[in-house]
């Protein structure tokens, strides 16, 4: 055989993809034309902490990532490094140095390790496996040999790829550290925490200094997050990292790869390791908002990570210890949840340990003026308005006679709007009104809305159309053209409402 077409075709192929498994798999099934070959590792060899890492694996079939780690003796690196560019081990068991470890490898397969060398610096092995004892010879190691420096600059591309991808999720950490740090140094600041939230703020400064979880409970737009921020800042965490999560926001199909991470090649799309949330927060404090939107297995291993303090990447097999403080946040009713069982028992009583319950704005009124105060001032400064801006007169007793459903968050937003459409130097709020019913009205239609879930409202609604319509849903004069919505929408919503439709719900009635 031509050697140089070799080399030149072994070579094509390891450089014919980023992805390194992929360029490996691509160079065995051109190898295998030339030598016995059934599998192909590239490893790398840690002289620091003493282990060879198998970086990639392949075989005919298909190709994957390695996390595992192989504990080595010192003489094992001694010997290697003497070695020439390739040495074969056809019986494994009788074999001077592979014997030791016989736990990690094929006891039936023989091996040709090319050592791979970048500059002066043995860096790792490019290892052949082969079923069967005696399947190599002192030609095959020569002809591997030839590829010792397109798979040593292969190996070194692939650690410091992922050492970048290491680096960018520090950098990343680091500035959020960074924006925490500056908020708290500039006079972070939480409005009410003598007024309207000095009770909640009594049990910010009990819990703070502890590693207790702290489940806290309130409508959405109360300020939830704000008093994560107050735990953390105050807490002995407050130079680690504050990671927000918002569990609800995060698609199902992809929320442990989030929250725990993955390896790389644990899936599709998944070309280099990924650290997750908890991972990210190693030695600070995690928020998980939303935590009732959590699906049941995230929940199941949620509750893992809060028992035995460690995690398992996708893909990965080797626990990770996290040192997290976990503050979750919810404006719903877990208790409700569990009765549906849509939440863990166990995972709920976990994380009520220290309940903080952040009352609606309505209830605490008395922070107002001092939020409306400081909404003006962050605003102006983020639209640029350089003049003195005051409330109109009667425009704060406008503000204290609303109820405030959308809270803290909807009180920023008027704020906001009262600047865009300010004359001149004074805002007001003309367009917020509230309705105001005797107190007995108003206590009774309180009562008929508890008494009246969403669903069961919207039942009866969908059942007084389809009455109207004979059952029929579809086409002309049907209850989807009355309500104005498609067809298959309104069979979707009729279904999960456990409505039947057609003849169906003719006979129904």
């Amino acid at each position: 055989m031509n050697e140089k077409d070799f080399f030149i075709g072994a070579t094509l192929r390891i450089c014919s993809s980023l992805e390194i498994e992929k360029a490996l798999w691509k160079c065995l099934a051109y190898i295998r034309d030339y030598i016995p070959a059934d599998y192909l590792h590239l490893t790398h060899h840690d002289l620091k902490n003493r282990v060879l890492k198998i970086i990639a694996s392949t075989t005919v079939i298909e190709e994957s990532i390695s996390t595992i780690q192989i504990p080595m003796a010192d003489d094992y690196f001694k010997w290697i490094e003497s070695l020439q560019d390739a040495w074969i081990a056809n019986d494994v068991e009788t074999h001077y140095m592979m014997k030791h470890y016989l736990d990690y490898i094929d006891r039936k397969s023989s091996y040709l390790n090319v050592r791979l060398i970048v500059g002066d610096h043995f860096i790792g092995s490019l290892i052949i496996q082969a079923k069967g004892k005696n399947r190599f010879t002192e030609a095959h190691a020569r002809l591997m040999s030839l590829l010792k420096e397109p798979f040593g600059i292969a190996l070194a591309n692939s650690l410091q790829h992922q050492e970048l991808l290491k680096l960018r999720d520090q950098l990343k950490d680091e500035n959020r550290h960074l924006q925490n740090e500056l908020m708290r140094l500039s006079g972070y600041e939480i409005i009410g925490k003598n007024v309207g939230l000095k009770g909640v703020m009594e049990s910010v400064n009990q819990v703070s200094n502890l590693t207790t979880p702290v489940l806290l409970i309130g409508d959405t737009g109360t300020g939830k997050e704000v008093i994560a921020n107050a735990i953390h800042n105050l807490s002995p965490r407050k130079d680690g990292p504050f990671i927000k999560v918002n569990c609800g926001a995060i698609p199902e199909t992809v929320i442990d790869s989030e929250l725990f991470g993955h390896e790389k090649g644990a899936f599709t799309g998944a070309i280099a390791q990924k650290r997750g949330h908890f991972e990210r927060a190693h030695e600070g404090t995690i928020l998980l908002d939303e935590i009732g939107e959590l699906p049941p297995e995230a929940q199941m291993r949620m509750l893992r990570v809060l028992q035995d303090k460690e995690i398992y990447r996708v893909g990965g097999s080797k626990p990770v210890k996290v040192d997290i403080r976990l503050i979750a946040a919810t404006h719903r009713n877990l208790e409700d949840l569990i009765a549906k069982e849509k939440f863990r028992r166990d995972l709920y009583y976990r994380l009520r340990v220290f309940p903080i319950v952040v009352p609606p704005l309505k209830h605490r009124k008395g922070d107002i003026p001092g939020l409306v105060q400081h909404f003006i001032d962050k605003k102006s400064q983020e639209m640029g308005i350089s003049q003195a801006v005051s409330l109109a007169p009667g425009a704060l007793d406008c503000l204290l006679e609303y109820d405030w459903p959308g809270n803290v968050r909807e009180l920023e937003n008027a704020v906001e709007r009262a600047l865009i459409i300010r004359k001149g130097s004074v805002i007001d709020f003309p367009y917020i009104t509230t309705v105001h019913l005797p107190d007995d009205i108003q206590q009774q239609k309180q009562s008929e809305e508890q008494l009246r879930p969403m669903d069961q409202i919207l039942t009866e609604e969908l059942k007084k159309v389809l009455t109207l319509t004979n059952g029929k849903v579809e086409g002309r004069n049907g209850a989807a053209e009355i309500l104005k919505v498609k067809p298959n929408t309104l069979r979707s919503r009729m279904k999960k409402l456990g409505i039947s439709f057609g003849h169906s719900y003719l006979h129904s009635r």
